[in-house]
C-alpha cells in the first residue's frame, strides 16, 4: 500500500512539474518573436493643450488648469487632429456629442459652460448653434489672469461628418461620453451608411449600454467598453495560459494599463501575438488604470515600457513620443 501511494505522489508531483514547464513555455516571451516595426502611436484628442492630472474628478474643468501654450491647437478640432498626424499619429481619439438636431458634433465636455462662451448641454442645441460658439473662450494658464485662446474658436467644433470627410484614410476611436443606449442607435444609424472599408478604420467606445446597442447593430464593427474590458481580461487571466482565445475575445480592443500588464500570461510579446492573431488591438496605458486621460507623454514613460514592445500606445503628447520611434 505505501508503494502504490509513493507511486501516485510521485506522478502527481510529475505531473505538475510538466504543467508548470507548459505553463512558463507557452507564456515565456523569450520564445515569441515580435516584428521590427514601431508602436502604434493613438493621440489622444489630437495634438492639444495639455493640463496637471493631480487632483482630477470628473467634473474638474481642465480649461481652466491648462499649462503654458506650447502650441496654437485646441483639442478635437480638425487642425488639432491634422497636426497630430503630421507628427506621426496612427490612430487619433476623438469625443463626440449628439446635437438637438440629431447630429454628432466632435466635443469633450456634455456640458458647454467650461471650455466656451454658451452654457447648458452640447444635446439642447442644434449643431449651428454649437458651432457658432467660442470653444477657446475658457482656457487660461494663469488662474484667469489671460485667455489666449478666446476668440480664436468660433466655427472650430467640426461634426463626425466633417472629419471623417476631411480625413478619409485615418483611423479614428471614436468616444461616446455617455451611458445613453440612444446613442448607440443613433451611432448605429450614422455608421451603417458608410462602406465597410471605412468602417475597418473606425472603432467605438465608450459606455456599456450605448456599445451594447451598436454592438447589436453592427457586430462587425471593433469596440470597447468598461464591461466588455473586463469580461474580456477576466476571461484571459482565467484561460489565457493555456493560449486558446473565445471568440468574445475577437476583432476587439483592449486598453491595457501598464500596471496590469505585467500580470497577463504571455506579456508582452506572447499576449501582443495572440492578440494579433485574435484581430484584438491593444492599447497600453499609463498607470493602474484609475487616472483620467492619463498617457505615455516622456521619453521616461516609454522607458518603462518592455523594450521591444510593438502594441498600441495612448499618448496626449504625440509631438514628443513620435520621434522616439523616428515617425
Amino acid at each position: 500500500m505505501n508503494k502504490i501511494k509513493w507511486l501516485f505522489k510521485r506522478k502527481t508531483n510529475w505531473f505538475f512539474l510538466i504543467l508548470v514547464l507548459f505553463i512558463y513555455v507557452n507564456n515565456s516571451s523569450l520564445f515569441a518573436k515580435r516584428g521590427e516595426g514601431a508602436p502604434l502611436l493613438l493621440a489622444h484628442r489630437g495634438l492639444a493643450q495639455t493640463f496637471s492630472m493631480e487632483g482630477i474628478e470628473n467634473d474638474t474643468c481642465t480649461a481652466e488648469r491648462i499649462n503654458e501654450p506650447e502650441y496654437p491647437f485646441l483639442e478635437n478640432t480638425i487642425p488639432s487632429m491634422e497636426a497630430a498626424i503630421n507628427a506621426g499619429a496612427d490612430l487619433v481619439e476623438i469625443d463626440v456629442q449628439p446635437t438637438k438636431d440629431h447630429n454628432f458634433v466632435i466635443f469633450h465636455d456634455w456640458t458647454l459652460d467650461c471650455r466656451t462662451n454658451g452654457q447648458g448641454v452640447t444635446r439642447d442645441y442644434t449643431t449651428s448653434e454649437l458651432q457658432a460658439l467660442d470653444i477657446g473662450y475658457g482656457y487660461t494658464a494663469d488662474e484667469g489672469k489671460t485667455f489666449p485662446f478666446r476668440g480664436k474658436g468660433v466655427n472650430l467644433m467640426p461634426t463626425l461628418d466633417e472629419v471623417l470627410g476631411y480625413f478619409p484614410k485615418t483611423p479614428f476611436l471614436i468616444h461616446i461620453k455617455s451611458e445613453d443606449q440612444n446613442e448607440g442607435i443613433q451611432m448605429a444609424n450614422y455608421l451603417e451608411k458608410l462602406p465597410e472599408s471605412r468602417l475597418e478604420q473606425l472603432t467605438v467606445y465608450g459606455g456599456d449600454q450605448p456599445i451594447a446597442a451598436l454592438r447589436e447593430r453592427l457586430s462587425n464593427l471593433r469596440t470597447m467598453s468598461k464591461a466588455t474590458l473586463k469580461k474580456d481580461l477576466l476571461i484571459y487571466m482565467a484561460i489565457g495560459w493555456t493560449g486558446y482565445l473565445p471568440a468574445s475575445l475577437k476583432h476587439g480592443q483592449l486598453h491595457i494599463p501598464e500596471k496590469v500588464a505585467p500580470w497577463l500570461w504571455g506579456w508582452p510579446n506572447r499576449f501582443l501575438n495572440r492578440m494579433d492573431n485574435a484581430d484584438t488591438r491593444v492599447i497600453v496605458v499609463e498607470g493602474n488604470g484609475s487616472g483620467f486621460s492619463s498617457g505615455f507623454d516622456t521619453s521616461a514613460d516609454i522607458n518603462r515600457l518592455p523594450e521591444d514592445y510593438s502594441g498600441g500606445i495612448w499618448t496626449n503628447r504625440i509631438d514628443k513620443i513620435a520621434p522616439l520611434y523616428n515617425k
